[in-house]
Parts: C-alpha cells; sequence; structure tokens
C-alpha cells in the first residue's frame, strides 16, 4: 500500500510539472520589443533655383534647413510599445526672406532680405502606442502629433490595425489620420495696406519710396476668410512573401483636404495689368488663390528581391493624381550592397514627372479674370531626378556605449536632387540607433 502511494504521489506531481511546463509553454511569447531604443536623426538640406512662389515665380529660391529628431521606443510590456518622437528644424532662407523685401536697402528678387521672415523653427511632438495580440497576429496601433512654426499650427491624430496570417506570409493593413491646421496669415508686405482697414498708396512704403511703372498701383486682394485646414487620409495596404527570397506589397490611399489650401505669402502677376516697382523689386497684383478643396489618390507597390547574401534589390513605383489636374509617376531602386558582416552599401536612384495643377502659370501668365492662380512650380509640370548614395554600420552585439546604451547602428545617406527647371537640392541625413543594456 506505502508503494501504490508514494507512486501515485510522483505521479501526480510529474503530471501537474507536465501540465505547468505546457501552460508555461502555452503563455509563454517573445516581447515585441526587447529594450528601449533610442534613434537620434540629423539631416542638412541646402536648395536653390529662379523660380521662387514669393517672388510669383521669379527671384531666388535658396533655402538652407538643419533638422535634429529623437525617436525614442520604450516597451511597456510585452505586448506594448509606447514610442515618442520629437524634432525641430530651423531653416534660413532667402525666398521668403522676400515676403518683406523693403527692410534693408534695395529691393531685387534674386537677392535676400534680412527680414523676420528670413529664418524660422518648426517643432513637432508626436506620441505613438502600439499593441499587439498574443499570436503577433494582431497589431493595433495611434498616435497624436503637434507641430508648429511661425504661421502654422497643426494637430493630427491617427491609427493603424494591421492582421497577419497565413503563417505570417501575408500581411494586410488600414490606416486613418486627420490632421486640424490653422494658419496665421502673413501677406505680402506691399499688400498688407490694402487689406481691411489699410491705408493704400498712402502707406508709408509707398510715400517713403518711389513707384516706378505702373504708378496707380492697386493690387486685387482681400484677406482670406478662412484660416483653418483639414486634412482627413484612409490608407490600405497588402503584403506578400512570394518566396523565400521575393516579397511585395500594395498600398493605396485617399487623402481629402478642405480650408485654406492657399499659401498666403506667394505672389502673382498678371499679364493684363501693368507693372509697378519699387527699386527693383516688382509689387504683387495678388497673393495665390487656390480651390478650398483638395482629393488626392496615390497607388504604388514595392518589390524586394533578395538575391544573395551580398545583393538585395528594392523596387519601389507609384501613380498619384488629384481633382487640381496634377498627375504624376514615381519609380524608385535601391541596391543595397553588404559589404561586409558590418558593412552596407546603399546606391539608390528615383525619377517623377508630373502634369501641371489646372491653376499654374508662370510668371504675369495668369490673368485678372481668373478665379484661381498660382505661379508655385512646385504645381508646373516637371521631371526630376534623384541620385542617392548612403552606408551602415550595424553592429548586433552593441560594443560601443555611451553611458547605459549601446550603439546599435550607424546610418549615413547623401541626396541629390535635379529638376528640369532651374531647381536643384541637396541633402545629407545621418542616423543612431541605441540600446538600453
Amino acid at each position: 500500500m506505502k508503494k501504490l502511494i508514494i507512486l501515485f504521489c510522483v505521479f501526480a506531481f510529474v503530471k501537474g510539472y507536465a501540465q505547468t511546463g505546457q501552460d508555461d509553454t502555452k503563455v509563454y511569447k517573445k516581447r515585441v520589443l526587447e529594450t528601449t531604443e533610442v534613434d537620434f536623426l540629423t539631416s542638412y538640406y541646402s536648395q536653390d533655383g529662379d523660380n521662387a512662389a514669393v517672388g510669383g515665380g521669379i527671384g531666388t529660391e535658396e533655402l538652407t534647413d538643419v533638422t535634429g529628431t529623437f525617436v525614442v521606443s520604450i516597451p511597456l510590456n510585452d505586448d506594448d510599445v509606447l514610442t515618442i518622437d520629437a524634432g525641430i528644424s530651423a531653416y534660413t532662407s532667402a525666398s521668403s526672406s522676400n515676403i518683406d523685401p523693403f527692410d534693408d536697402g534695395p529691393a531685387d528678387p534674386f537677392q535676400a532680405s534680412t527680414g523676420a521672415s528670413s529664418s524660422d523653427v518648426w517643432a513637432n511632438l508626436t506620441g505613438s502606442y502600439s499593441h499587439s495580440s498574443d499570436d503577433r497576429n494582431d497589431i493595433w496601433s495611434a498616435k497624436l502629433a503637434i507641430s508648429s512654426e511661425y504661421d502654422y499650427f497643426s494637430v493630427g491624430v491617427g491609427g493603424t490595425y494591421s492582421k497577419l496570417f497565413n503563417e505570417k506570409n501575408t500581411e494586410v493593413s488600414v490606416s486613418g489620420n486627420v490632421y486640424l491646421d490653422t494658419w496665421n496669415p502673413i501677406y505680402p508686405t506691399e499688400l498688407r495696406p490694402f487689406g481691411a482697414g489699410g491705408d493704400g498708396l498712402n502707406n508709408r512704403l509707398f510715400t517713403q519710396n518711389t513707384i516706378t511703372g505702373n504708378s496707380n498701383y492697386n493690387p486685387r486682394f482681400k484677406e482670406f476668410d478662412s484660416e483653418g485646414r483639414n486634412s482627413y487620409s484612409l490608407g490600405f495596404g497588402f503584403s506578400q512573401i512570394l518566396h523565400k527570397n521575393l516579397q511585395g506589397s500594395l498600398a493605396l490611399d485617399f487623402v481629402q483636404q478642405d480650408g485654406l489650401l492657399s499659401t498666403p505669402f506667394q505672389r502673382v502677376y498678371f499679364g493684363d495689368v501693368a507693372d509697378s516697382f519699387i527699386d527693383n523689386f516688382q509689387l504683387a497684383d495678388a497673393v495665390e488663390r487656390l480651390p478650398d478643396s483638395r482629393f488626392k489618390v496615390a497607388a504604388g507597390g514595392r518589390l524586394n528581391w533578395y538575391i544573395n547574401e551580398v545583393l538585395t534589390v528594392r523596387t519601389f513605383y507609384r501613380y498619384y493624381f488629384d481633382d487640381w489636374g496634377i498627375n504624376s509617376h514615381t519609380a524608385s531602386i535601391e541596391l543595397p550592397i553588404k559589404i561586409t558582416n558590418k558593412f552596407t552599401l546603399y546606391p539608390s536612384y528615383r525619377y517623377y514627372n508630373q502634369t501641371a495643377a489646372d491653376y499654374f502659370n508662370p510668371y504675369e501668365a495668369a490673368l485678372s479674370t481668373d478665379e484661381f492662380y498660382t505661379s508655385d512650380y512646385d504645381l508646373s509640370e516637371y521631371s526630376a531626378n534623384q541620385y542617392g548614395f548612403g552606408v551602415s554600420y550595424t553592429d548586433i552585439f552593441t560594443k560601443a556605449h555611451i553611458w547605459n546604451y549601446g550603439l546599435k547602428s550607424i546610418d549615413l545617406k547623401f541626396y541629390q536632387y535635379d529638376r528640369d527647371t532651374t531647381f536643384s537640392s541637396s541633402i545629407i541625413t545621418a542616423g543612431f540607433k541605441f540600446v538600453l543594456d
């Protein structure tokens, strides 16, 4: 009897231990994010050209911009991750300085002014939260974003749901975003006296300076009634592993914008109005006027082909159109080349072309009888080429440290962008990823 009792107890213990082990195995899951990660991103951007929108399609487009961004991803538990993205961007712009070109000597659209609008700082703070199901096949995320600069303030909310199935070989997603923006409209200096309550040609700008050309300067100007802009977007995504070395994805996005879609400080010159000047600067006939709604659609796809452990081919194509008359095509290719276990090179090329918006007119091509008009060359017909090169360093063992954070990767990239107009730009970016040991 004793032996039977002892045998029964041993059996019960072994069974209970086995069940506990099975239960532990059942509930065990890998954390979505093992430890806190910190990314520091920075860039230096410069551009130039001769078709400034502030100057009604003429004048310098010179601009430089420096940015710095911290992205901190914090695992709250096995399933949830909180991400904080904080960035700041400081620019100096010869183009926007000519919102007031009359503040420091002879005015000229191809020379920078030293006014307050010659520089500005943009700041952004975004918080996002994501949750993954126990089997990691369902992922929900939500975000809240705030950004501000001298004439603009924006608040945005958004969310995404992703579903993985077919042993995680297939993924579908849907996302939505809402941005509520508010302008603090700033108009070209010479137009402000013709707004509500202004003193017109009796303003000291005109009494202390000589108007040449058409001395009876009388612009077509009225302040915008609305100072808000709302943007709503809905996106769908589909990703499929086609082969162990081949992955493809498709995306479809819809955007609806309503409100003040014109830029208040961008001048327009009419071809049927006589020109008026102060110094070498032509006084604006009006500011840009565009419809108060815009609907955009973009459809595209990616195809990534892992050829071998040295070379991968990444391709992308997107078609875009909107109800302002713009149609565009974007195609790009990137060829990551792994030269060692830690270093990868990233040569790339991107091609873009678009048709002009229905309301675009170059300098002095718009008419005063038109309802809508702009001389912003971003809305013109053009083609562009972008060449890029980058290098990435990765150390999965994070041997280098700053305090308690190990350096996981460094990314450096350079891009040269050229349009078939006079516009060109270049950007250098750097990214550093740290993980908490």
